[in-house]
């Protein structure tokens, strides 16, 4: 009876609860949006501290809601300039956090995998994390990777090695090149921010070098250590001091940072071609001086997303959502505490509309110079932006980092406290003055890194004064693009002589079939590429350690990847790749074309491009021996454009037909190296292969 008692009376309760909650939705008006919330009201706990005599600071924030705890060493060196040995900053970076003097690199990364902890280091610091339970080790292991570092000859040739190879795999990224040139003429090639590392500094560095730049800059005089985790302030100090008390001061570094570039004297293209590069480039940029303690600084965060802090950004509704350009378009204002920062617009966009895309970005920036932004959209930006920072807050690493911040720069400590009040201030009046004040409408630098031959004509039809950089920002000469072809070079001549070199186009037209496997290593696992050919067809694998990864089958009537079809239109560009040979299918291609003569490796080549509605198929053949060397198979579409490119090598004969026994290509930036493992002819290939 006790128990239906109880049974009726959570019944009666229920039904109360029901009807109280339809009458009050009943007095809701739907019609109106909720009104907002007070502001929240930021109160940062400021971190418990201690310094050590050697000049170390350590800074605590405690958080016991996760058994977990984080070391952050920071080195708070002046910038550095490095000049005909830039580079030896890297590669003492990548030496450390690899054993100490007394434990061996091996058993350092097994006991640091074994706790379950994660260690790095860089030249300017390093970082450590693990559970609460191993702080102390974990903490030991920190302090002797920084204090009593194991390098070595051995491991300094390897990385030599590893950033070289980086180097070349780089030398025509255009990513790489925009970010080169762009920091090199904004602030000097002189200038610690301006200079860039090159094959030739990096061969200028000794190990000797290494070392005493870790003797000179790797010290605790301006250093910090912030701990951040489940752990009690006097346990940290006991520990800290066991670990770090041996850690010697050494003799002050005091060099006075050398002043940037002054902005050009006028708005300016500096245009760097590239020739392979299938988009653009773009980046807008003018120097300036601001600092976190200025007045302007808050108003100046908001008045940079307005113009492209995100999706709501002029930059990206202009250039993406409406004249969809590009994948994305962005801006950034930076602040630095040596006064050299640069305000940046960037975007990569098709060649075909680069000059569009110029134009309309300077529009934005006008924009935003000239005409007083809506409220609604100030508003908005206000909000999205103090929701960030509220989220962020929940993060102890960020209360630590601002406490850094405020270290660091010198701000005073309700600065973080007061945040949102100074965002909230900001007015339209204040968005415009600023907006004058850092974008430089007279004074930028445009500069765009593509393909000259395809961008250049219609970059001039803008008006802007163009001038010309290498890779490098070294001044260059207009680049030339029309090129003098021999009497009677054309697609069909280029293709035979192609043919003829590969073993003779009627004893190709007569193969059954072609079986080739490819062999590559990288990060650590071993890749085979699998190509099966017939007459219009080509299946090809992919493995990595044995594992399929992914599967292309290319026939006349379909192109599957992993057995889903492809659209239609991507399709229809990719049915010539099917085929004993792709240059068999392409022959009579009506919009092929001779794009010049370009170099590979050291020797010219002919430049032919089958261009389709989404790929475009660009092959290069040898001007003396007609042996293709090189392939590039670029994607456009929804603004966007990748390419996948390789360098063929070392051609080696199988039952009369010559195949590329090397071929050179980069994936996610790796350098990859696919090495012939077989060759079959009229063997190994079946119908069934392409079902």
């Amino acid at each position: 009876m006790k128990t239906i008692l109880n049974m009726n009376n959570k019944i009666v309760a229920f039904f109360a609860l029901f009807i109280m909650t339809i009458g009050v939705s009943a007095q809701i008006d739907r019609s109106k949006p909720p009104v907002a919330g007070p502001e929240p009201e930021i109160s940062i706990d400021k971190p418990q501290e201690f310094k050590l005599k050697n000049g170390l600071k350590v800074l605590v924030v405690e958080n016991h809601k996760l058994p977990r705890v984080s070391y952050s060493l920071r080195i708070d060196n002046q910038p550095i300039s490095t000049g005909k040995k830039a580079g030896v900053e890297s590669l003492l970076g990548s030496m450390l956090g690899n054993g100490t003097t007394t434990i061996s690199k091996d058993e350092f990364n097994e006991e640091v995998d074994f706790l379950g902890a994660s260690l790095s280091f860089g030249f300017s610091g390093g970082f450590a994390s693990s559970l609460t339970k191993y702080s102390d080790r974990i903490l030991e292991l920190l302090a002797g990777a920084a204090i009593d570092p194991l390098l070595t000859q051995e491991e300094f040739e390897k990385e030599k090695t590893i950033l070289i190879e980086n180097l070349k795999a780089d030398k025509k990224n255009p990513d790489a090149i925009a970010s080169r040139v762009g920091s090199a003429l904004s602030y000097g090639k002189n200038h610690p921010y301006g200079e860039f590392v090159t094959e030739e500094t990096i061969n200028n560095v000794s190990f000797g070098d290494a070392v005493a730049f870790y003797e000179k800059h790797f010290n605790p005089n301006n250093a910090y250590l912030v701990v951040i985790g489940d752990v009690e302030f006097k346990d940290v100090e006991k520990q800290v001091k066991k670990y770090f008390n041996s850690w010697k001061k050494s003799v002050e570094v005091n060099s006075e940072v050398p002043k940037p570039n002054s902005n050009v004297q006028y708005t300016q293209i500096n245009f760097v071609d590239v020739p392979d590069a299938t988009q653009s480039n773009l980046s807008i940029t003018n120097n300036v001086v601001l600092k976190m303690g200025d007045e302007d600084y808050h108003t100046a965060l908001i008045t940079n997303n307005i113009l492209g802090g995100g999706g709501e950004g002029y930059l990206f509704k202009n250039l993406r959502e409406d004249k969809g350009y590009t994948y994305g378009a962005y801006s950034s204002l930076g602040n630095d505490r040596y006064g050299a920062s640069r305000f940046n617009a960037s975007a990569k966009v098709r060649n075909a509309v680069t000059d569009s895309a110029v134009v309309e970005a300077l529009k934005e920036i006008n924009r935003i110079r000239t005409e007083p932004v809506d409220a609604q959209t100030l508003k908005d930006a206000k909000a999205k932006y103090v929701g960030n920072f509220v989220m962020a807050l929940e993060s102890p690493q960020t209360v630590a980092n601002y406490a850094l911040n405020i270290e660091l720069n010198d701000l005073p400590e309700d600065f973080y406290s007061n945040y949102l009040q100074k965002i909230n201030e900001v007015s339209v009046e204040d968005i415009q003055r600023v907006a004058n004040k850092y974008f430089k409408a007279d004074n930028l630098r445009i500069i765009v890194v593509g393909n000259g031959s395809e961008v250049l004509p219609n970059l001039e039809k803008t008006g802007i004064p163009i001038k010309y950089f290498d890779t490098y920002a070294n001044t260059a000469k207009k680049p030339e693009f029309e090129v003098e072809l021999p009497e009677g070079v054309t697609v069909t001549s280029v293709l035979n002589k192609y043919f003829e070199a590969i073993g003779g186009k009627a004893k190709i037209e007569g193969l059954n079939s072609i079986l080739l496997k490819y062999e590559a290593s990288a990060m650590g696992s071993t890749i085979i590429n699998e190509e099966k050919r017939m007459q219009g067809k080509l299946a090809q694998t992919i493995f990595m350690n044995g594992n399929q990864m992914m599967s292309v089958l290319t026939t006349q009537e379909k192109v599957a990847m992993n057995k889903n079809p492809l659209p239609e239109n991507i399709a229809n560009d990719m049915k010539p790749l099917g085929g004993l040979f792709t240059e068999l299918n392409l022959f009579n291609f009506e919009n092929a074309k001779i794009a010049g003569v370009e170099k590979v490796e050291d020797k010219d080549a002919y430049k032919i491009q089958f261009p389709g509605e989404v790929v475009t198929l660009t092959y290069f053949y040898d001007v003396e021996t007609g042996l293709k060397v090189k392939e590039i198979q670029t994607t456009s579409m929804q603004g966007q454009t990748q390419s996948q490119d390789a360098v063929l090598k070392d051609y080696k004969a199988f039952d009369g037909i010559k195949f590329p026994a090397t071929r050179e290509s980069v994936q996610m930036g790796q350098p990859i190296v696919y090495k012939l493992l077989e060759a079959k002819i009229n063997e190994g290939v079946t119908d069934a292969d392409f079902n």
